[in-house]
């Protein structure tokens, strides 16, 4: 029992690192391609390895009648969402990004609202709320005051996208375990992601052997082992508790950029993480009614 506490610690701490590595690996990689030769890249290499464990785990076909979900899944978690990220990330830091990207399950509560119709209680429109200006600090404190870059508003996109993604992975999860239905998102998320093809294969042969190999990182490890460990995180961890796990990402990938980049985050960055992270922590630490509770899965 012990030794299997120990490996789902050191299963979330790999999560952690990997997702956390994102950023700056995406910054390295568009050293040398254009933003979505690099995210097709990325996720051709992600369709890959996991087309060999379907292969291997033996995951059902799709029922006909789900596919159209499927691909709305894929749009939302692959395509557009690492489009939005591929092009906003050179207008922020990594750190500032990863912090952004954490404001997802305040676009998750706003979709549970307008979209769904389902009652929001005004302790959860605070927490929204405070979470929001921790938001704009991040935005405007990134570069410094008067240097606000409007490239920070896609890594806003990018993280609409996913709350989008996962609010309805969550409606439909009983179709299908995990795994299948990660799989299934990748692959259609990298078939949309096709229109860049054109050009990629010179961008292959001409970037230097530092950026392939970010790239090859961001698809086998952020792209592919992570939804995979988490997974298995997830098997054995309640939701709520695993999920906060994911508030060390931002240290981790403002550590990790520290490294691979030499950049370090401003004050505003730091304070504008405090508040969103705060925020979403009070969104899901407080109680509520099995109605209203719309981020248990996010």
């Amino acid at each position: 029992m012990r030794w299997q506490a120990v490996k789902v610690v050191l299963a979330t701490f790999f999560v952690i690192a990997c997702w956390g590595y994102s950023p700056a690996g995406i910054r390295i990689g568009l050293e040398g391609y254009a933003p979505g030769h690099l995210a097709l890249l990325r996720f051709i290499i992600a369709s890959v390895f996991m087309a060999l464990i379907a292969s291997s785990m033996k995951i059902s076909l799709p029922r006909l009648k789900d596919v159209p979900l499927l691909a709305v899944l894929g749009f939302f978690a692959v395509s557009l969402h690492h489009i939005a990220l591929n092009f906003g990330q050179p207008g922020v830091t990594a750190g500032a990004s990863s912090v952004l990207i954490q404001s997802m399950p305040l676009f998750t509560a706003l979709l549970a609202h307008f979209v769904f119709k389902e009652r929001v209680s005004a302790w959860r429109w605070t927490c929204v709320a405070w979470g929001l200006l921790g938001v704009a600090i991040v935005i405007a404190g990134d570069r410094g005051f008067g240097h606000v870059d409007a490239r920070g508003l896609l890594i806003l996109l990018a993280a609409f996208s996913w709350s989008v993604y996962f609010s309805l992975q969550k409606r439909h999860s009983h179709r299908y375990d995990g795994l299948t239905m990660v799989c299934y998102t990748i692959w259609a998320g990298t078939v949309f992601l096709l229109v860049y093809l054109p050009g990629l294969m010179g961008e292959i042969l001409n970037a230097p052997l530092r950026v392939n190999v970010a790239v090859g990182v961001l698809g086998f490890f952020p792209s592919a082992l992570a939804y995979l460990a988490w997974a298995y995180v997830l098997k054995h961890m309640d939701v709520s508790r695993a999920s906060m796990s994911l508030y060390l990402t931002p240290p981790m990938a403002i550590a990790i950029a520290s490294v691979l980049l030499g950049e370090m985050p401003s004050l505003m960055v730091i304070v504008g993480a405090v508040v969103v992270l705060s925020s979403v922590l009070a969104l899901n630490l407080r109680r509520e009614p099995a109605s209203l509770n719309v981020l248990k899965d996010a």
